[in-house]
């Protein structure tokens, strides 16, 4: 059956009209070079740098990068780690490992040693990008990591802007569309996280969202303040609104709501995209004191929006906010498009050419107002190729029934008669904090590390500005006293050896945990009782 014709919700005569190549430096960024040649990026950091490109200017330099990166060794297929802030680098790294085939795989900066050695060695990774400033923190993690490219000098690395002022330019690799072009690592509820592999197809793909979705056009402005390592900053930032011609604003600085609206006034930006957390930050400050007047669209995602903070911001700003729902593993598969009235709260409606279902556990379609398993129908071309290296994993995650085989994406929800989805919950136990997505057993083994620590269990606790929080129940050894400074100490601890996100908010001392029959820490019990304290607002 044809996607379009699977489609619940689709533009009439939508195709997703995947092309049997698809190189996306040589297929968007040169191909805006050409035509018209608008605005690519503005930059600007929190000391008020800027700097701005054309897509000409990102396509001469990522050509000269690549093949700085093939004459090192990389060839297509490669696996490259990016290890980057939000900084141009980023983009012009990313475009150039794709002009030549390799995959890149997006890190944040916040990520340890040990976590870029997980990744390093799971992904058989052949090449490392990252700041010259930052090299000395990764550098334990690079011992199977042979070619390493810094942005700025670094003894032992190859300056990778020692490139922009060279004349060799790479030619591009040949991709189909069934190749791999993009990696990212996303955690899961048990174990280490997984590797989620992405075909040229899947790139190609991610511009329907930016135009049924984000709604942007060319020369339009986009800000996305999506961390550098998450599959919303590739949906977002890059491949999205670069496929449709529009520039994006990143900004390399801490986030403050008032600053927030200054630069949105000062850019220009048209179209904002903001997870609950931020604009639940952002609605309380004085938006009427800038202006705001080319902003015509504000979309989110990551985390259910509260109705009441996108009511004040659509008071405040006449633009409504448009949600809509995805993960790393299919992008974005229900959205909130202009032809529809959004339902504040809700998933959105099946994304076009995407068949989203309700399922349940047999794989047969749930009646309206039912809460079950959200599942899309494969294939789809947004779908992951696979999770790295993991074909079980890959195969456990599907189910079949009546209509084909369903890929399960681990929420839970319900669909209202008029084809809304409603977030109900994970199905598993990862935790989803302003958007950052967290695996409970990365904390717990940061935590017991710690040497006043016998037994612990993470589990996410309701938070009002982020949705959850991480909360940690935890067992000490015989004879430590808990105090306010050993809460301090393990939280420090978790920082340091996990990346500063993951760190345990909320921390409760225990005699000992409810366990099963079989020993196994039941983390549903606990998550249970952290909600029902939140509700008693005992926290």
């Amino acid at each position: 059956m044809a996607q379009a014709e699977q489609a619940d919700q689709a533009p009439d005569g939508f195709d997703w009209a995947i092309p049997e190549t698809f190189n996306f430096a040589t297929d968007v960024v040169d191909r805006w070079a050409t035509d018209g040649d608008p605005l690519a990026l503005i930059w600007q950091n929190a000391a008020g740098d800027e700097r701005r490109f054309q897509f000409s200017d990102i396509s001469h330099l990522t050509k000269r990068v690549a093949h700085a990166m093939r004459e090192a060794g990389i060839a297509k297929g490669d696996r490259v780690l990016i290890v980057m802030p939000r900084i141009p680098e980023w983009q012009i790294s990313l475009v150039a490992a794709m002009r030549i085939g390799a995959v890149p795989i997006p890190c944040i900066e916040m990520l340890t040693a040990r976590e870029i050695a997980y990744r390093a060695e799971h992904s058989g990774a052949v090449a490392v990008v990252c700041r010259a400033g930052h090299a000395e923190r990764i550098e334990p993690g690079l011992d199977a990591v042979a070619i390493r490219f810094s942005v700025g000098p670094r003894a032992g690395w190859r300056d990778m802007t020692e490139a922009y002022d060279r004349s060799e330019e790479a030619e591009a690799a040949t991709v189909a569309a069934e190749d791999p072009a993009m990696m990212y690592y996303t955690s899961g509820s048990t174990g280490y996280p997984k590797g989620v592999v992405h075909a040229a197809r899947a790139v190609f793909g991610w511009r329907y969202a930016a135009r049924y979705w984000l709604d942007l056009r060319p020369g339009e402005r986009i800000w996305c303040g999506a961390d550098t390592g998450w599959s919303k900053a590739g949906t977002s930032v890059l491949i999205g609104p670069w496929s449709e011609g529009a520039a994006s604003f990143h900004y390399d600085g801490p986030f403050d709501p008032a600053e927030r609206l200054r630069l949105l006034a000062r850019h220009r930006i048209t179209v904002y995209c903001a997870p609950a957390t931020e604009l639940y930050r952002v609605v309380q400050e004085d938006i009427a004191a800038h202006d705001l007047s080319a902003l015509r669209r504000t979309v989110s995602a990551g985390e259910a929006m509260n109705p009441v903070v996108a009511d004040q911001w659509t008071r405040a700003t006449g633009v409504p906010v448009a949600e809509a729902y995805g993960q790393t593993e299919t992008l974005m598969t229900a959205l909130t498009t202009t032809e529809v009235t959004p339902k504040l709260g809700s998933m959105g409606m099946a994304a076009p050419g995407c068949t989203l279902a309700v399922i349940g556990d047999d794989g047969h379609r749930l009646p309206d107002g039912e809460v079950g398993h959200v599942a899309l129908l494969t294939p789809c071309p947004t779908m992951m190729l696979g999770y790295w290296n993991d074909p079980e994993r890959t195969e456990q995650s599907h189910v079949a029934g009546p209509d084909g085989r369903w890929f399960l994406t681990g929420d839970l929800a319900s669909r209202d008669a008029d084809g809304y989805f409603w977030y109900e919950g994970r199905s598993d136990d990862v935790i989803n904090s302003a958007g950052y997505r967290i695996g409970p057993i990365e904390v717990e083994n940061a935590v017991l590390e710690h040497e006043a620590v016998q037994e612990c269990a993470v589990v996410g606790a309701p938070d009002d500005e982020r949705g959850e929080v991480v909360k940690a129940y935890i067992v000490l050894k015989r004879g430590v006293t808990p105090d306010d400074a050993l809460v301090a100490d393990i939280q420090n601890h978790v920082k340091r050896v996990a990346s500063p996100y993951k760190y345990p908010r909320r921390i409760e001392f225990r005699d000992d945990l409810p366990k099963g029959h079989t020993g196994k820490v039941l983390r549903r019990a606990l998550r249970d009782e952290a909600r029902t304290q939140a509700q008693a607002g005992r926290e």
